[in-house]
């Protein structure tokens, strides 16, 4: 049955007037039905009815002068036109009604065959079935909305995982195009055979796999901390696929990771107050009691133990002051001033002992001026201790230090790199830590100090290496204009 509420509009489109009026003869003699018929009988008003989009549906004569029924329909499917569309034709074409179907039509209707009752099918067909696609359109756009307007990486892969559709944020995240993502796999991208094995047995035998932490290589060769969904399905053709989701944490991790050297650094800060107190109570009544030892009274032969005891005080004295330094918070005293101008520095100050040791220098700084608040000294401290543990990292001949800078997301990067002995991934962890160290003298407060000057410049540090292939150290700092004073001060 057909609403009583609001009008069915209806548009006839045949430049033979005789023909509107037996249809609507037809229409009008359809019971329980309310119907508005209109006619038009040229293509060009046909054309612009279409774009008004005011009617419900649409009856199409196959002849309209130059032009046919089926140029009007492809122009109406141009113009996005989604409500249903009836070819008309003179006498039964099976061609024209095929290629009518293929086009979009809904329907086709042989003019000579007509009656209420066929016309009555029709249109209720023809309605039917348009709330039907619309409904489906509708709902296409709105998945096909969340699909593209998601952040996290969504794509669809057959069982190889080899990409067959994705959305915008997955291209994002790889730094590859689309169509250069269909020549790939996504264990192309992911880094690690076990990794690689546990995703291969978990969608053949679990069916799925459920927030497994990756490590993705993109385009530019840069490693994502990711998170990975994915689960397999069947396609109502039967082909298998997976559909999976990426969301990447790789600056979650980095804030982790930041938050836990500054809790190591505070919970070491609290320590060493505390023992430097402790120490300096008995250090402090050993010096004063050397004090006031009349040296003119002490033998000869004993004065070597009496200097001994005052060199060790203050070696004592001294140390306990490097520590206290080495977790003392950043004291405030920025100014704007050029970046590269304080690697330099730093550069300056470590070539004499690169130069030893026979190492090779480069370095790529732009000629403009990156422009930051800083310390000065500090960073410059900061950049050196970077630098020392590079010359030291080298063992052999042919070693080479490399200090880049470039601008990077609002922000500043430094990046130095040396061909040296690496970092063992189970130390890597531990790099920041006080009191760390793989060296024989080390005391473990160099990088330490590092990263506490760097993160008092709003900063962040980073460390890739590998055994026995080399090490970089990525440092980031705020550009001046994204960083106000009142921030820092």
């Amino acid at each position: 049955m057909f609403s009583s509420g609001q009008p069915i509009r209806v548009l006839v489109i045949d430049d033979d007037e005789d023909d509107f009026l037996i249809i609507q003869d037809y229409v009008s003699s359809i019971e329980n039905a309310n119907f508005k018929l209109d006619w038009c009988y040229t293509y060009k008003d046909a054309i612009d009815r279409f774009a008004a989009k005011q009617h419900d549906i649409y009856f199409v004569d196959y002849r309209l002068g130059a032009k046919t029924g089926i140029d009007l329909l492809n122009d109406a499917i141009k113009m996005n036109c989604e409500e249903p569309i009836i070819l008309l034709t003179g006498k039964g074409n099976r061609d024209i009604d095929r290629e009518a179907m293929r086009m979009g039509a809904v329907d086709y209707l042989v003019k000579s065959e007509l009656n209420t009752e066929k016309l009555e099918r029709c249109i209720r067909y023809a309605l039917d079935h348009a709330t039907t696609i619309k409904a489906l359109r509708e709902s296409e756009r709105k998945y096909k909305g969340i699909f593209d307007g998601s952040k996290d990486a969504i794509f669809i892969t057959d069982l190889e995982l080899r990409f067959k559709d994705c959305n915008p944020a997955t291209s994002g995240l790889l730094r590859f195009p689309k169509e250069r993502l269909t020549q790939l796999t996504l264990y192309d991208l992911i880094e690690g055979e076990e990794l690689k094995s546990r995703i291969r047995e978990g969608i053949a035998e679990e069916g799925e796999v459920i927030d497994l932490e990756i490590v993705v290589i993109d385009h530019r060769h840069e490693k994502k901390i990711c998170v990975l969904t994915a689960s397999r399905h069947i396609e109502t053709e039967g082909a298998p696929f997976v559909q999976a989701i990426i969301h990447d944490i790789t600056n979650l991790k980095k804030a982790e990771r930041a938050t836990l050297y500054a809790e190591k650094l505070a919970s070491g800060g609290r320590l060493v107050r505390t023992l430097a107190h402790e120490v300096r109570n008995p250090l402090n009544n050993i010096q004063m009691s050397v004090d006031h030892l009349d040296t003119e009274l002490i033998p000869e032969d004993d004065k070597v133990f009496y200097d001994i005891i005052k060199r060790n005080i203050k070696r004592i004295d001294d140390l306990i002051a490097e520590l206290l330094d080495s977790y003392k918070p950043t004291e405030k005293a920025f100014k704007k001033t050029d970046l590269q101008q304080i690697l330099q520095n730093s550069i300056v100050i470590a070539s004499d002992r690169m130069t030893l040791k026979g190492i090779q220098i480069e370095t790529d700084l732009p000629d403009i001026p990156f422009q930051i608040l800083a310390d000065d000294e500090k960073l410059k401290i900061a950049f050196l201790n970077i630098l020392i543990n590079a010359t030291e990292a080298i063992q052999c001949e042919g070693g080479k230090i490399s200090v880049s800078l470039l601008e990077k997301d609002k922000n500043y990067l430094v990046s130095i790199t040396d061909n040296g002995c690496g970092i063992p991934q189970e130390i890597l962890s531990k790099l920041f830590e006080p009191y760390f160290t793989s060296k024989r003298n080390g005391m473990g407060l160099g990088l330490a100090s590092t990263l506490n000057i760097i993160q008092a410049h709003q900063g962040t540090i980073d460390v890739k290496s590998t055994v026995d292939v080399g090490t970089t150290f990525s440092i980031v700092l705020p550009q001046v204009h994204y960083r106000s004073v009142e921030a820092i001060a």
